[in-house]
């Protein structure tokens, strides 16, 4: 799955443009380098988002195969502290 689609469908931005626009700002980061919109994800990815004036990193611990309920959109990463 796409990066930008992921960090909406995990609810971790709200909208697939703002995750866009953090991608290409270059503050969004999978395991230490800067990721592109593009980037496709697999299981144990981290990713780090500096958004916000906060940093956030999340480990991804599933991909879903679509778009999924608000209940589940947790149980896609474990936040890293």
């Amino acid at each position: 799955m796409r990066l930008d689609k992921f960090l909406k469908v995990s609810r971790l931005i709200k909208r697939r443009t703002v995750a866009n626009d953090v991608s290409d700002q270059g503050r969004v980061f999978v395991n230490g380098n800067p990721a592109k919109p593009s980037k496709q994800l697999k299981e144990g990815d981290i990713i780090k988002i500096e958004h916000f004036n906060k940093s956030v990193s999340v480990k991804v611990i599933r991909i879903p195969e679509g778009n999924i309920s608000v209940q589940e959109a947790a149980s896609l990463y474990e936040e890293i502290k």
